[in-house]
């Protein structure tokens, strides 16, 4: 039986039968892949994209209390609310045009772009003033009599703060402009000043810097003695709680807010909540840390108040007032090689006042105005400004603390001061006064006089006539810098004490912001410790380092960033003085 043989499919109806089936599977997968493509940019572009978008117009800037956590641009230490804007797309665009589109949300940017406005002479220096209710300024001076416990100040704060006129009795002043004015008026003298500030504007989102006009000196004054840490603290916490409820505190977090107090920084510093311990705690409190406050002595180890000239008694109200007198400055006949007056510290084994009032005693060539057993030549003003118009040079050791009005009222006269400390004025008023204090200034350090016995009289004669000469003329060419013009008038191209205050102040608030906008901090490694230190640093230099007057400054080992028990000890010295001196 013969077997059927096996059927056979063409090859070549294989062949066309396997493509047409691998053609199908590839027609399926390619519909496949463009419907999840189009499924894919339909999702991105449709859904995403709206809302996307829709998030865009709903975000603005996001506020981010950064109490714990500090943000580029601001040194440690301080409490800072910032605006951050929220990001517009998932892709960004390059990144200058990233930076510039996130620095436009920034909430002070409209006051920085006023600098760039050249048609508008305040582009970049208006300033805003807050209207605080009157307790914190006005109602202060309504009581004048508490200001003060040996002092009647309502005397004082007449004409704007200046005081009475000083009457010309024997040629030593000009015949107008000069006031008995108090070393503890700069409260109300710059506030007044600031009334006639030509900057002002009502509108915050263009201000350079926030004025505060609370009157913190005179505050602080009233409770110093006889009264509990709650009654010292009583205004310094009500000013506090006011300002950070209003909205331009939290634009930065009151790093723009600046205040002035007439007082020493220590009245504001108290270390604890012992009542024994002195002052109150403005400067301590956590939004007091944030602002500027403009003291008429700092501390150099803490980065929030700076120093600005004690008041003298001279208040132009016009550019020539200033020129005549720094003529006639010139041109006086100065027969002392160098003057003191100040009385000595028994009690202070530190101070070397006693041996500079012996050394005044036996020199022939130097005049002593001595104020200790209620001699009233030393609390006279003429008496004073007529020795220092007398000498080339005059000393200025340290008061009950690091600085003393004299070294004010010595330059005024076109007197070389000498210093014995460096902070007694080149590391507090680095705002008015030179870096190179060579220029304008001697230096001969406390060590000198009071362990190497040096004499004042050999140092200082060592100077040749043709320098004195020169750093007298630096001194006068000072003077405008040095002084409050009257508040109720206003120079014409001279800057006086006021203007370049003011001008520091907005120069400090547009570099943090700056700072801030580019992400980066004003100095490396900042230590607040050494803040005395920073203002001394030259223009790009980032970071402090060993400095010789390092000594001078060493930092008491309570670890307090204060001068600790010794600060209050000179505060409560200055007003026993000031005690004396009325009794």
């Amino acid at each position: 039986m013969r077997r059927r043989p096996t059927a056979s499919i063409p090859s070549e109806m294989m062949e066309k039968g396997s493509a047409k089936n691998q053609h199908t599977r590839l027609c399926f997968l390619a519909a496949l892949s463009a419907f999840f493509w189009i499924l894919l940019f339909y999702f991105h572009f449709v859904v995403l994209g709206g809302s996307a978008l829709d998030e865009s117009l709903k975000l603005g800037p996001r506020s981010i209390n950064t109490q714990s956590t500090t943000p580029a641009g601001v040194e440690p230490g301080h409490v800072f609310t910032q605006s951050i804007p929220a990001p517009l797309s998932k892709n960004p665009p390059k990144t200058s045009q990233n930076v510039k589109q996130r620095t436009e949300e920034y909430p002070f940017m409209r006051a920085l772009k006023t600098g760039e406005n050249k048609s508008d002479h305040c582009g970049g220096r208006y300033i805003y003033v807050h209207d605080l209710p009157p307790r914190f300024n006005a109602d202060m001076l309504k009581k004048c009599k508490s200001l003060s416990l040996w002092t009647n100040m309502c005397n004082f704060t007449t004409n704007a703060g200046l005081g009475p006129p000083l009457e010309n009795v024997e040629g030593v002043f000009s015949n107008t402009g000069w006031y008995a004015t108090s070393q503890f008026a700069v409260d109300v003298i710059f506030s007044n000043r600031m009334k006639q500030y030509e900057c002002l504007t009502n509108d915050s989102s263009i201000a350079a810097a926030i004025f505060v006009p609370f009157y913190a000196g005179f505050d602080i004054a009233r409770y110093l003695w006889g009264h509990n840490i709650s009654t010292r603290d009583a205004a310094s916490l009500d000013l506090v709680d006011w300002l950070m409820k209003r909205p331009e505190w939290h634009i930065m977090g009151g790093r723009d807010h600046f205040l002035v107090a007439g007082r020493i920084t220590w009245d504001f510093r108290r270390l604890s909540d012992e009542e024994t311990d002195w002052g109150n705690k403005l400067l301590f409190l956590p939004a007091g840390r944030n602002m500027s406050m403009l003291v008429v002595e700092s501390s150099p180890w803490n980065g929030n108040d700076f120093g600005i000239p004690y008041p003298t008694y001279f208040h132009p109200a016009r550019d020539s007032d200033v020129f005549i007198w720094q003529d006639r400055m010139r041109k006086l006949e100065r027969k002392w090689l160098f003057s003191f007056a100040g009385a000595p510290r028994p009690d202070n084994p530190k101070s070397i006042r006693g041996k500079i009032i012996d050394q005044c005693k036996s020199s022939k060539v130097g005049k002593l105005l001595e104020c200790d057993f209620g001699e009233s030549k030393c609390h006279s003003p003429s008496s004073i400004m007529q020795m220092f118009q007398s000498s080339l040079f005059c000393l200025q050791p340290q008061g009950d603390s690091y600085t003393r009005r004299s070294a004010f009222d010595s330059m005024l006269a076109g007197c070389i001061p000498v210093f014995f400390h460096p902070g007694s004025a080149y590391t507090q008023y680095t705002w008015h006064l030179p870096k190179n204090y060579s220029i304008y200034s001697v230096f001969i350090p406390e060590d000198d006089i009071l362990k190497r016995n040096v004499s004042i009289e050999e140092r200082l004669s060592q100077i040749s006539l043709e320098q004195v000469k020169i750093m007298r003329e630096q001194v006068i060419n000072l003077i405008p810098r040095l002084i409050y013009a009257d508040p109720r008038s206003k120079l014409e191209t001279l800057k006086d004490a006021f203007d370049v205050a003011v001008q520091s102040v907005i120069d400090k608030v547009t570099r943090l912001r700056k700072n801030i906008m580019e992400g980066r901090t004003e100095y490396d490694n900042f230590v607040e410790e050494n803040s005395w230190k920073y203002a001394l640093l030259d223009e790009g230099q980032r970071e402090v380092g060993g400095h010789e007057w390092d000594p001078f400054f060493s930092k008491p080992k309570d670890g307090s960033g204060d001068s600790g028990e010794s600060s209050a000890e000179a505060a409560k010295n200055s007003w026993k003085n000031e005690q004396r001196s009325h009794e």
